[in-house]
């Protein structure tokens, strides 16, 4: 595929207009390093910290572009999203700062501290069952008797290039550090933060190779980048990793992702725990399940990473208290 053509939807300039509405209200998250994972790995190894952004995650960037570009009258007319939980709370945060009333559809068992957190900004919660009901159908029935905005959580290019500031800025704290990336990872679900990122960084960082990492069972990336096309899973199979659960690549995300990328990694459920466990022990970091699976990635070895500079992104750290203790209390690796 043209890469001009699959990254048309979303460009660099794109991405820098979004960085320019996001300054002075999204969070300049730090790079950081850590001594004993270089150590482990024979790596100069980066965390992307967006743990630490608003909301616990990268998604309130790409909310926040969106509504940012809401006329008066769509600002009157409020929002609708679907989300698990960081979109959500993106949406909502994004809502409140922008006077901007929100309805998420949320899983009915989305996690306790990502609920709390939607609710925390004003927004209203539509919750509905994974298994029996359809929250695009849910959302657009919504906008269609409210004349609400529907905020999708990935597939759309205002979303996309907010989440590509978080690249934008990763390629600019490296140059502060005089440091180019050998390897970047980040987390995949429906794609639009690597879809954002790796546009970025394919521009500005043209030797950095990006991957994209899945839990294991919701690996659908990988399986579509195999076979050439966009696959779509029946997996029913229970993941902690509910950032990271959509079926298929997204319509917008995925050419540009197919283009961008050099592979796809994936995790398992067991690996994702280690890594929560290690960050908080050595990296100091609170990380939910899809936020770890980067870490995990490099942890335990999904690619070879001696004597290279890695950035991975730690894209949420939006985790209940006692998964988070269940995780903590297992053995140490």
């Amino acid at each position: 595929m043209n890469k001009g053509t699959a990254s048309a939807s979303v460009s660099l300039q794109d991405i820098e207009a979004a960085a320019e509405r996001l300054r002075g209200v999204a969070l300049l998250t730090p790079l950081l390093g850590n001594a004993v994972l270089d150590r482990e790995l024979g790596a100069r190894v980066l965390v992307k910290a967006e743990c630490l952004q608003h909301v616990g995650a990268f998604k309130f960037r790409g909310a926040c572009n969106f509504l940012s570009q809401l006329s008066p009258e769509e600002r009157a007319r409020g929002v609708v999203a679907f989300s698990s939980g960081n979109h959500a709370q993106g949406v909502a945060y994004a809502g409140h700062l922008l006077g901007v009333s929100a309805t998420i559809v949320m899983p009915r068992d989305a996690p306790r501290a990502k609920r709390e957190g939607t609710r925390r900004w004003g927004a209203a919660i539509r919750p509905y069952d994974r298994a029996s009901e359809s929250r695009e159908d849910i959302a657009e029935q919504i906008a269609g008797e409210t004349g609400a905005i529907l905020v999708r959580p990935f597939d759309d290019p205002k979303i996309i290039a907010g989440q590509g500031t978080a690249g934008l800025e990763i390629v600019r704290q490296l140059e502060q550090l005089e440091l180019t990336a050998d390897i970047l990872l980040a987390p995949c679900g429906g794609g639009g933060l690597l879809a954002g990122v790796s546009t970025a960084v394919r521009e500005l960082s043209p030797a950095t190779a990006i991957y994209g990492v899945e839990p294991e069972h919701y690996d659908d990336h990988r399986q579509s980048l195999r076979t050439g096309r966009r696959l779509k899973l029946r997996t029913r199979i229970s993941t902690h990793c509910d950032a990271l659960t959509a079926p298929t690549p997204g319509e917008v995300t995925w050419p540009i992702n197919q283009a961008n990328v050099g592979g796809f990694l994936a995790v398992s459920e067991v690996e994702v725990r280690s890594a929560i466990r290690y960050a908080f022990h050595h990296l100091k970091l609170v990380l939910e399940p899809g936020g770890a699976v980067a870490l995990a990635a490099i942890l335990h070895n999904k690619l070879p990473v001696r004597g290279k500079t890695v950035v991975i992104i730690a894209s949420g750290g939006n985790i209940d208290s006692d998964l988070l203790t269940s995780c903590l209390e297992e053995t140490s690796d």
